[in-house]
């Protein structure tokens, strides 16, 4: 679908009714601009699915409009997609000097670093387009160098928050521009993009300082070894642990290829702090008393194949867990991931080690970095927005956003809750919601981008329940009649020594099926497949309810 002559327009393509895979475009008139292109992980239902990235269709109908691409912050639900985005597109990024960084790490691993031109900018900057001034200001997350994005249009003001949180005393004192913000309302904003993770929960976010001084108790206390659960990406919350195990003499491996990787940028950029020789081998570990040691791992979400899980089963070839041990999962699960947590953490239990898990006050050991209600009404007390689009989570998420900004003077119809693809278009003045884009998701599959749809889901969830039956049968080729077989394999449907009777009256229908067709004179193949497959599995399931994928074929000699 092309633009239209609306002047200004904001459009979702992932991020809206989910977390994860955000990506906004605002768009001026023949000018657009690109915030973020994240992924998400798949649930359960999405069998063999990698990675889910948003659908790019209007980006490519539109690519000779596109300006830049301008990253707010590392997290994978916000550069996860850039690599399988600039396959298809080239453009401009544009992010700060730690975000780069993770984003480089990627470039590389997908042999695209050569061919994209990188920007690196920060909160002081301001980008100078044809129609549309860009400036930026600080935001406080749990990860360095976040930015709230200003799009200064003829139309009017435009702000996209980034995530955030209003943290006054922030571990990595990179402390939110209160002031700016506060003048841009002065100014007067035409739309706020404000994200709601935390729009149902009350109060204000705790602050990062908390986890520092619980994180120094647990060490203190702890006797044996202890090891560290976490995002990678969570600079902050590994700066506390290494200040944790400076103050009780211990030293601190790695264990994962993604903490090892975004621990080096993070040191190499000036953005962590490790003092020399601190760092040790995994393969160290064993020699050094454990009273000596803090090991940093990554898979606090439960990832089957990250450190922790492999850990937790006693699958890691340099390091094992034994009783006395200390684990602390200083994270919360992302919702979906419950159920893989828990499992870990009653294996740590069976191994016999004391677990610290839970977030906020429970433990201490997290806190998210995401504004709870008052720091979402605070941004939009300072931002004083005409228009207000909330974003980044589930509706009931959006809808309590609604409510909140209209407890602070949105007026009441001024709030878009929008869906992914829809377009709110502002022209004079006035904004409305008419018009939508293709949106949607695409899978990312091994290499393959895009290249599993419904159908091939569909036929792996069919084999995943009930397994498959090939049959396998050999007809002449001038009469059409059969030569020999049928013979039948099955796979996850049966034990075929077990069900000779099942099997042998299977083969007995195929042969009646193809005699009673060639008898009609009928010989097209997709016939007499789709009559094999009709009849095998109506009895199939007459006998088993069960419905397995069933694969005919046939050899013509």
């Amino acid at each position: 679908m092309k633009s239209t002559e609306n002047s200004l327009s904001i459009l979702a393509l992932g991020g809206i009714n989910e977390i994860g895979k955000n990506m906004y475009v605002v768009q001026y008139e023949d000018d657009i601009f690109i915030i973020d292109c994240g992924g998400k992980f798949p649930d359960e239902s999405l069998l063999g699915i990698d990675l889910i990235i948003p659908d790019i269709t209007y980006l490519e109908e539109n690519q000779d409009k596109i300006k830049a691409l301008i990253v707010t912050h590392g997290h994978e639900d916000h550069i996860g997609g850039i690599p399988y985005f600039l396959r298809k597109i080239n453009v401009p990024i544009y992010a700060t000097r730690f975000t780069l960084g993770l984003i480089e790490l990627k470039l590389d691993e997908h042999r695209l670093r050569g061919d994209t031109k990188l920007i690196t900018i920060d909160s002081e900057s301001r980008l100078e387009f044809e129609k549309v001034d860009i400036s930026f200001f600080k935001v406080s997350h749990s990860i360095p160098d976040c930015l709230g994005i200003v799009f200064h249009t003829p139309e009017g003001i435009v702000v996209h928050t980034g995530d955030f949180k209003f943290d006054l005393t922030p571990a990595n004192n990179q402390f939110s521009d209160i002031h700016k913000m506060a003048q841009l309302g002065q100014q007067g904003v035409l739309v706020l993009i404000s994200e709601s993770t935390n729009a149902e929960r009350k109060g204000l976010t705790p602050s990062e300082q908390m986890v520092g001084s619980h994180m120094d108790e647990a060490f203190i206390k702890a006797r044996g070894k202890i090891f560290i659960s976490t995002f990678a990406s969570n600079v902050n919350r590994v700066q506390q642990v290494v200040e944790s195990a400076l103050k009780t003499n211990r030293k601190l491996a790695l264990l994962g290829r993604s903490m090892v990787n975004v621990v080096d940028v993070a040191i190499e950029r000036g953005y962590l702090n490790v003092p020399e020789g601190m760092i040790i081998e995994a393969s160290e570990v064993d020699k050094l008393p454990s009273e000596k040691v803090a090991i940093l791992c990554t898979g606090s979400q439960g990832e089957p194949l990250a450190a922790l899980s492999r850990l937790a089963s006693g699958n890691y070839r340099d390091v094992a867990i034994y009783p006395g041990d200390t684990v602390i999962l200083a994270a919360s699960p992302i919702p979906g991931n419950e159920k893989d947590v828990s499992k870990i953490i009653d294996n740590l239990f069976q191994l016999g080690a004391k677990v610290i898990y839970g977030s906020g006050s429970t433990t201490g050991m997290h806190v998210s970095g995401h504004g709870y209600q008052e720091d979402l009404k605070l941004m939009l007390t300072l931002m004083k927005p005409t228009y207000f689009i909330p974003i980044h989570g589930e509706y009931r998420m959006l809808h309590h956003h609604r409510v909140l900004g209209e407890s602070v003077g949105v007026d009441k119809g001024n709030t878009f809750i929008i869906k992914n693809g829809d377009v709110v278009d502002i022209k004079n003045g006035a904004a409305r919601q008419t018009r939508s884009v293709p949106a949607g998701d695409t899978y990312v599959d091994g290499i393959g981008v895009g290249d599993v749809g419904d159908i091939v889901l569909r036929d792996r969830k069919q084999l995943s329940e009930d397994g498959m039956l090939v049959i396998v049968i050999t007809i002449s080729k001038g009469d059409r009649k059969i030569i020999s077989g049928p013979d039948t394999i099955t796979r996850g449907f049966v034990y075929a020594r077990d069900s000779d009777e099942l099997l042998k009256e299977v083969n007995r229908l195929v042969k009646k099926t193809v005699n009673d067709l060639q008898a009609e004179n009928i010989r097209q193949w997709n016939v007499i497949k789709q009559n094999i497959k009709k009849s095998v599995g109506q009895y199939l399931f007459a006998q088993t309810k069960r419905k397995p994928m069933i694969l005919p074929i046939i050899i013509e000699i």
